[in-house]
């Protein structure tokens, strides 16, 4: 795939409209969430029970503003769209939750209209109070949201043949691919967060994809499936299906509550790795995610990574309206063991 057609593709989150967080008490009494500089810290939010998440697809780009994209079920197609800030919400007991404000703007470049990306999960039941406003590293977390991650502990085949934890690895480590064989590793992230909302992992229990043991990633993180028979009805053997869509309340569930610390492995091109004894993505540095590297990184990937950009498998991706069954994760499993 081309730089140009990786630079359009289309990424989806789920969002509110800002009008349906609206302060209950203080100093913008009956106001909707709005853009930095028209918040007050400490006026206390709640969610509108009628509130609901909406799909917003858009072009990223590895500075903002980005493009709202033609399949979108909010906004306008085509308007420039920026992430304006980062706000901190904390509830009565203490607990904290974070999101984004995403602002579309017009031709004019008058505010059109006000989003608001939630980290966490938010309940119409719940009194918010605003905490924290900032513009410092709100790319970053929206880079952060789609980066391919391992939790603390998911063990790596490396070229040996031998398992390794995940955080024992270092830079220049030899890892098993399964299409370009033993492979260095050129970088390691590492970031802890709230395992709650977009950020709590998807845990797949052991043997569900015939993994060896528990298997917990990010929950945009993509597995390889080699169907032996196409069970799905997607027209190919093989496979890429994120672990969200996955979900089946039984054998793949979210791991919500506490920490997780996140793991990202990169290599000179997107690679399927061996985790826990299945394949899994390796992190794709594309125009959303390259925001969660080092600035020394970003400076110097064309270099370091010359044909990274070249080598997403998003044409094994299997279209989300195939996924939307309660069985999947037996279904797969089964395709791709008889």
């Amino acid at each position: 795939m081309s730089h140009s057609q990786n630079a359009r593709a289309a990424h989806s989150v789920s969002v509110y409209r800002a009008e349906q967080i609206r302060v209950i008490n203080g100093a913008n009494l009956g106001d909707g969430l709005s853009f930095a500089e028209e918040l007050i810290p400490d006026d206390i939010y709640r969610l509108s029970p009628l509130a609901a998440q909406h799909r917003l697809s858009l072009y990223p780009s590895s500075e903002p503003p980005f493009e709202i994209a033609r399949e979108t079920e909010i906004g306008t197609p085509g308007a420039d769209l920026h992430l304006d800030c980062v706000l901190t919400f904390m509830t009565g007991d203490g607990e904290t939750t974070e999101g984004l404000v995403l602002v579309e703007t017009d031709g004019e470049g008058d505010v059109a209209g006000i989003l608001f990306l939630p980290l966490g999960a938010m309940s119409p039941r719940q009194d918010y109070a605003l905490v924290g406003i900032t513009r410092e590293g709100a790319l970053q977390k929206f880079a952060q949201v789609a980066c391919v991650s391992f939790t603390g502990g998911t063990m790596i085949t490396l070229a040996s043949g031998a398992q390794r934890a995940v955080e024992d690895l270092v830079v220049g480590d030899r890892v098993l691919t399964r299409d370009d064989g033993p492979q260095e590793i050129r970088w390691i992230g590492h970031h802890t967060v709230r395992a709650v909302g977009a950020f709590a992992p998807i845990r797949i229990r052991e043997g569900t994809l015939n993994n060896s043991a528990d298997l917990l990633v990010s929950p945009d993180h993509r597995l390889f499936i080699y169907q032996r028979q196409d069970r799905l009805g997607a027209g190919r053997s093989e496979l890429l299906v994120r672990a969200r869509h996955l979900l089946n309340g039984d054998t793949i569930t979210r791991a919500t509550g506490g920490f997780v610390d996140y793991y990202q492995m990169l290599f000179d091109h997107h690679q399927i790795i061996y985790a826990e004894g299945i394949a899994a993505e390796s992190m794709l540095v594309n125009t959303r995610t390259r925001a969660a590297l080092p600035e020394e990184l970003t400076a110097s990937l064309g270099q370091l990574l010359p044909g990274h950009d070249r080598s997403d498998h998003r044409a094994l991706e299997v279209h989300e309206a195939l996924l939307d069954r309660p069985d999947l994760a037996d279904l797969l499993r089964k395709a791709s063991s008889c």
